[in-house]
This record gives C-alpha cells, sequence and structure tokens, in this order.
C-alpha cells in the first residue's frame, strides 16, 4: 500500500502531476479504483481539510491540494465509472442572488468532493429557484448556499420558503454559511445546518447524509 499512501502525500503536497502519474501507475498495478480513490486521494484531502480548520494550512495549500486531487480524479473516475462506484451523496451549491463571492463557496466544493461527494455548482448570483430545480433535476441530498454581503443573506430564508411551497423542504438537507452568517440566522430562517468553514461543512454534510440513510 506504499504507492497508494505516495498518492495521499503527494496530494497535500499539491503535486498534481506527480499524483496524476501515481493514479495511473496503480491503475496499472492492478489496484481496487476504490482503494485508489478512498486511502489516496480522498484521503489525502480529508488531511488537508483536517489542517486546514485547525490553521495548520491555509487557502493556498487547499486549493493547490484540491488542484492536485483534480487531476487524479482525471484519470481514475473512467475506472470508478466501470466498477459502479457511487458518490456518499449529491450537492448542489451556489452563492445567493446579488453576490459574486465565490472563493468561500469554492472552498465548500473542493472539501465536500474532498469527502466524496458529486459537486453540481450553479456558480455566483443564483435565484432562489435556481437552486430548487438543479436539485429536482440532479436529485440532490444537500442545498448549500453561501453568502457574504449582508444584503443577499435574506435571498437564503427566500430559498427555503420557496422548498415549502413546493412541498420539497423535507426533501432536502440546506445548510448555508458565508462571513456574515451564523447559528442564530441559520435558526430563524429554518436552514437545517450552519457550518464556520469549509472542512467542518464537509465532515457535517458526510455524517448528515449517512445518518439519514440510515433511517
Amino acid at each position: 500500500m506504499a504507492l497508494i499512501e505516495e498518492i495521499s502525500e503527494l496530494l497535500q503536497k499539491g503535486r498534481a502531476k506527480n499524483v496524476k502519474t501515481l493514479v495511473q501507475q496503480a491503475i496499472d498495478e492492478g489496484y481496487d479504483p476504490k482503494v485508489i480513490l478512498n486511502e489516496g486521494l480522498l484521503s489525502g484531502m480529508m488531511i488537508i481539510g483536517e489542517k486546514f480548520k485547525k490553521n495548520e494550512v491555509f487557502v493556498p495549500e487547499v486549493l493547490v491540494a484540491a488542484r492536485a486531487m483534480n487531476a487524479g480524479l482525471e484519470i481514475l473516475e473512467p475506472k470508478l465509472i466501470e466498477v459502479g462506484n457511487k458518490p456518499v451523496g449529491k450537492v448542489v451549491i451556489g452563492t445567493v442572488k446579488g453576490d459574486l463571492h465565490d472563493i468561500g463557496k469554492n472552498l465548500v466544493s473542493m472539501m465536500l468532493k474532498g469527502a466524496g461527494f458529486e459537486i453540481h455548482d450553479i456558480g455566483v448570483d443564483a435565484t432562489a429557484e435556481a437552486f430548487i430545480e438543479k436539485a429536482e433535476e440532479v436529485g440532490a441530498d444537500i442545498i448549500c448556499m453561501s453568502a457574504l454581503l449582508t444584503t443577499t443573506m435574506t435571498n437564503m430564508k427566500l430559498m427555503i420558503d420557496g422548498l415549502k411551497e413546493r412541498g420539497l423542504r423535507d426533501k432536502y438537507i440546506v445548510m448555508i454559511g458565508g462571513a456574515p452568517i451564523n447559528q442564530s440566522f441559520s435558526d430563524q430562517i429554518g436552514a437545517d445546518f450552519y457550518s464556520p468553514n469549509a472542512s467542518t461543512a464537509a465532515e457535517l454534510a458526510k455524517k448528515t447524509v449517512e445518518l439519514r440513510r440510515a433511517i
């Protein structure tokens, strides 16, 4: 398993080309694609996530690690499809209407991908309808909304109200985050979860989906 550990370690260092080469080598040597994914790529990304949460690494390190993970996934994804590997769950993520900030959203997307989720990113300035329609289209488990401006926070409530109006509120786990967001606001608008950072969001999402499926 030294090769798999090396993939994880190189991913943490952001060595995209090396990760790509070693993932191909692991495939050629007959490693199970799921092992390469879970114990190589995702394991490395979760370690980076933990370090990010503890302020041991910062945004640039997370970004280069995520780039390395994506480089490995490019090679691995066709093999994962062949063996029928299923994602942990599906997430629709975006920044709400009126807000053009995307760094926080992108970090959360990377962490969620690193936790094994299938990500559907609808970008910035996304309407309530866009979140709902995409969630319905892809069969999402979670809807994640981000806002960095206090003036756009209220658009999170519009999306939740939209779900209620369509009788869909219980169908989705709603997670929110962003600099001006706190637990009190989350409770006030009826979101399921608020997360203060990208790494915690990924952990919370995974636990919540697993718990919901176990019920």
